[in-house]
């Protein structure tokens, strides 16, 4: 416990000093701003992401201004539905964060801190990293932020999805590219860790649409500061009325009904079964990426391919960063195997800080567990004062 707390007192300090890091002479943003910003993106992590904040203390420091404003940014997008319950507006600051976007990536940020922070990470990227074969540059992608935002804004109505493979879709879209993002500002473009990413990205997709479903289920009385008021009362009592998000193939195969859930709430018959389902998918994607780390430690072979390889974003040569990546096909010598397996140990010991949401969605899931997958318990929306501790103990032994 000694040894814990300046890691604890660490993960409270270690984003309100990112600022420091040195803005180039040239940069369209001043220091006074990128430091205004910063604190300002603190606040909602803070606030609202609370996991990712303690988690952001096991970053290399050079990586926590971009975490940062990755997950600041997708916060923005998640509080829209919430401020914005009609369409039009909902469309509107959608349209707003993509021409921010654009924006920021010509380095003509918005007057809007996300976008600030943002601009001054890929002006320190430019100015800072030189293409080599041993060390390319951190870089981020545009389309990454513009699928994000659309993946929110298809989402933003909380229709049901209609199983739980387009569930699994939403969460890679969502928390999995958040994953890649990150990794490629470390700088890191890898198939091996893009595919732990992947995994980890889906169950936390997964597990954040199960901790969303008492909220939508009976929500909290309507935003008086909204934008609203010139909503009819047909379309204001339609907004009002709860959703329930869970797949609905298998809301059918565990006969769960809707209306009984927003009548009933925990009673509903079926709800459990049909929770602990979608949150087994979410441990599955857990297990699969655990078993993926522990096997490439010791040395064997990923027993399955990654499902995205080839899409955009996901196009691996070779050469990535200077190593042989390809490793145990068929006719290869015992020589380049050796070399790929270490290759691909190096990179998952380089990305390991950016796994680490996997150690908060395991907590979560055993917590729902606990108490028999009664998704509706209080405690399941306090913060859990383990992550810390359970994240220190993960990132020493580097196994989540």
């Amino acid at each position: 416990m000694t040894r814990l707390r300046p890691l604890i007192a660490n993960s409270t300090r270690c984003i309100r000093h990112l600022s420091d890091y040195k803005i180039p002479a040239n940069s369209v943003v001043s220091e006074e701003e990128v430091r205004r910003a910063t604190q300002y993106c603190t606040n909602l992590l803070q606030q609202y992401d609370h996991p990712s904040y303690i988690l952001s203390a096991f970053l290399p420091p050079s990586l926590r201004p971009a975490h940062l404003a990755i997950r600041a940014f997708n916060l923005e997008l998640v509080r829209i539905p919430d401020a914005s319950p009609s369409p039009q507006v909902r469309s509107m600051r959608y349209q707003f964060w993509r021409e921010t976007i654009t924006s920021a990536f010509a380095l003509r940020p918005a007057a809007q801190p996300v976008a600030i922070l943002l601009a001054s990470i890929l002006a320190s990227h430019q100015h800072h990293h030189h293409p080599s074969p041993s060390q390319p540059p951190a870089t981020l992608s545009k389309s990454r932020f513009l699928r994000l935002i659309s993946a929110r804004e298809k989402h933003s109505t909380n229709a049901p999805y209609p199983t739980l493979a387009s569930l699994e879709q939403y969460a890679e879209n969502t928390y999995s590219t958040l994953l890649y993002l990150t990794l490629s500002a470390l700088p890191l473009h890898s198939v091996t860790a893009d595919h732990v990413a992947s995994h980890i990205g889906k169950a936390s997709g997964i597990a954040a649409v199960l901790r969303g479903v008492p909220l939508l289920a009976f929500p909290p009385p309507p935003n008086h500061h909204s934008n609203d008021a010139g909503l009819g009362p047909q379309q204001q009592r339609r907004q009002q009325q709860g959703a329930v998000t869970l797949p609905l193939d298998v809301m059918a195969e565990c006969g769960v009904r809707e209306e009984d859930v927003l009548r009933q709430g925990a009673q509903a018959p079926g709800l459990r079964d049909a929770v602990f389902k979608v949150a087994t998918r979410a441990s599955d994607h857990l297990i699969t990426a655990r078993g993926m780390v522990r096997s490439i430690r010791e040395g064997r072979d990923v027993e399955h391919g990654f499902e995205h390889e080839g899409e955009e974003g996901h196009v691996y040569s070779d050469n990535t960063e200077g190593g042989e990546y390809d490793v145990g096909r068929e006719g290869e010598g015992e020589g380049k195997v050796d070399k790929g397996g270490h290759k691909q140990r190096e990179e998952v010991e380089r990305a390991f800080g950016v796994f680490m949401p996997a150690v908060a969605t395991s907590l979560w899931l055993k917590r729902l567990e606990g108490v028999d997958f009664d998704i509706f318990n209080e405690g399941l929306r306090r913060r859990d004062w383990r992550l810390p501790w359970k994240a220190w103990w993960a990132f020493r032994r580097r196994m989540f």
